[in-house]
């Protein structure tokens, strides 16, 4: 019997349309496909069909023995949470040389993934293993500085990824909001000079000053100081630049209730955690005030510890999210449990992300996870 062979350009249309721990799997077929499934293009090309790139929940799991040693674990969110072969454990990470006991996702953004390990940045790209640590910012070290927010985003017009930084600079006296950014692109950090308003970080419960990446900008909640008003800045990664979106009209933040901003449904939203229930807040057109819709007021008296910080929402709905440190808990928007499973999973969201799985790699020289340091 003959052997049928299929055309090349239908062998790449498949190959696109596959998951990507199949593609890295594929990898050892043949040499075609090694190089194909390798090359950047084919990467960009993949991760545009988003059928093809699934999104998954990554968390830092503590051993409970002593001494903890923290352990990455990645779900997929739409699967059962007691699922145990949709978690596949990440074990010794970046150790140099021994264990990163302060983790904590500071952003996400196409398939990447901005750590922060005992006070060293890191890139890491849990699909492929791939890494770059990007070294402490000469511009504020050895300043008298504080951090108000830090996050991690993609700049299309250099296709180039940015860490970005806001701070202020205590010596200067007036408390100024500076930013600088590293450069993946051309290894580098550049400081922006003061910005024309003030921002502080917002101090509520277990506030985190991790960075929402969407539509070109990294966002934080956010007080603006000039204006006595809370706010969400927005720092345009295009631009370089630093504004201010409103929040909704009868929002009402408040210092001793946790406020915080999530990336729901491809959309920003802002999340209000009160004693009895969550509010949560979507903003259906970008950057207009009047779009601002309450679109979900659940109760939390029914789940575990009364504490709820969703992380991400299914394709049926439902929303996964911690409880602030012992376990996932997945739940219906009118606040009935549905799952729930115990992890050392740390603080509300700062050991807690979300990614698209992609091929993608930087455009730089990077590490496989394993490799000396």
């Amino acid at each position: 019997m003959e052997e049928m062979l299929l055309p090349w350009e239908l062998i790449i249309e498949i190959l696109l349309r596959l998951p990507v721990k199949s593609l890295i799997h594929f990898k050892t077929v043949c040499k075609s496909w090694l190089t194909l499934i390798s090359d950047p293009h084919f990467a960009s090309s993949h991760f545009e069909l988003a059928a093809a790139c699934t999104e998954r929940l990554v968390f830092v799991s503590l051993a409970l023995s002593l001494p903890s040693v923290p352990e990455f674990r990645t779900i997929d969110f739409n699967a059962h949470l007691l699922d145990d072969s949709a978690s596949p454990t990440f074990k010794n990470m970046f150790y140099r040389p021994r264990p990163y006991d302060d983790i904590e996702f500071l952003g996400s953004c196409r398939g990447f993934l901005l750590l922060e390990l005992n006070g060293i940045f890191c890139v890491w790209n849990p699909s492929t293993g791939a890494y770059k640590f990007v070294h402490p910012s000469p511009v504020v070290t050895g300043r008298r500085k504080f951090f108000a927010f830090r996050g991690f985003g993609y700049d299309p017009s250099t296709d180039d990824y940015l860490v970005v930084q806001v701070y202020h600079n205590k010596l200067s006296g007036d408390y100024a909001t500076l930013v600088d950014y590293f450069s993946i692109k051309t290894n580098s950090w550049k400081e922006i000079g003061a910005t024309p308003l003030n921002y502080r970080q917002c101090f509520s419960y277990r506030n985190s000053t991790a960075g929402c990446f969407l539509n070109g900008a990294i966002h934080w909640l956010a007080v603006c100081y000039d204006a006595s008003i809370h706010v969400i800045a927005a720092f345009d990664l295009t631009e370089r630049s630093l504004s201010h979106i409103p929040l909704p009209l009868n929002f009402e933040h408040h210092d001793f209730n946790p406020s915080f901003l999530r990336i729901l449904g491809g959309s920003l939203n802002l999340c209000s955690l009160g004693r009895d229930s969550l509010e949560i807040w979507m903003m259906k057109e970008y950057k207009v005030k009047s779009s601002w819709t309450k679109t979900v007021v659940m109760p939390i008296d029914a789940l575990p510890t009364g504490l709820f910080f969703p992380i991400c929402y299914t394709k049926s709905g439902d929303i996964v999210g911690t409880n602030a440190g012992a376990r996932l808990t997945k739940c219906d928007v009118n606040g009935v449990l549905l799952e729930h499973r115990f992890y050392r999973t740390g603080s509300s969201g700062s050991k807690v992300a979300v990614y698209k799985e992609s091929l993608l790699s930087l455009p730089c020289d990077t590490k496989q996870a394993g490799e000396d340091d």
